[in-house]
């Protein structure tokens, strides 16, 4: 085999990658995880079954990989959003832009997001996929916690953090399926909740 050859054999696999991984987030979100097949992904993502099986051995491996690449992005989404360093600049109201934005542009952006960060429908044995991805969203929210209220101590920042969470991945789901004023009024009473819960940290 030419070194040539292997690059695009490479390629090739890294395209079927991306492939399966596209299908099964878009079959999650309509399906949920529980309801999506690898026999679903691999018709989806236009390969056999055989196929499918030689990058995946299984539905929890795809999760995994799906996990790893949607942290990676939320990540990058974050990161462009927040500098730690002026969190102290900030208003009330505009940390919680800060903090919620980027969440809401990643789960519109990746809406089978949900079956992986709310974890509704996934087995327990199957969790740990996910685990990375959600805990991934509770410390930056933690790290902001802490960099605004420097005095708060850590077991409370990391539970307030992990309260803020909740609330917004319990309302993600209602706001990515609403649509022009009513999936901003839904953001709106989001932000209200998250005030109405943050302020009292503020005033402690």
């Amino acid at each position: 085999m030419t070194e040539a050859h292997s690059v695009k054999r490479q390629a090739r696999g890294r395209q079927r990658i991306a492939d399966i991984l596209d299908a099964a987030l878009a079959l999650f979100a309509q399906n949920g995880y529980e309801g999506t097949s690898t026999n679903a992904i691999a018709a989806s993502a236009g390969i056999s079954p055989g196929s499918l099986y030689q990058f995946f051995p299984n539905k929890e491996a795809i999760a995994e990989a799906l996990s790893a690449r949607l942290l990676e992005q939320m990540r990058a989404a974050h990161s462009s959003a927040f500098d730690l360093a002026q969190v102290t600049d900030l208003t009330l109201h505009e940390l919680i832009d800060r903090m919620v934005d980027p969440l809401i542009a990643f789960n519109l952006a990746n809406p089978g997001a949900k079956a992986l960060m709310a974890n509704t429908d996934l087995p327990a044995r199957l969790q740990g996929a996910a685990r990375p991805l959600q805990q991934a969203v509770v410390d930056r929210v933690a790290a902001i916690i802490g960099a605004r209220f420097p005095r708060l101590p850590a077991a409370e920042r990391n539970l307030a953090a992990m309260v803020a969470v909740r609330i917004v991945v319990a309302m993600m789901p209602p706001i990515v399926a609403a649509q022009g004023a009513e999936r901003n009024a839904l953001i709106a009473e989001l932000k209200k909740a998250l005030h109405g819960y943050v302020l009292p940290i503020e005033a402690h």
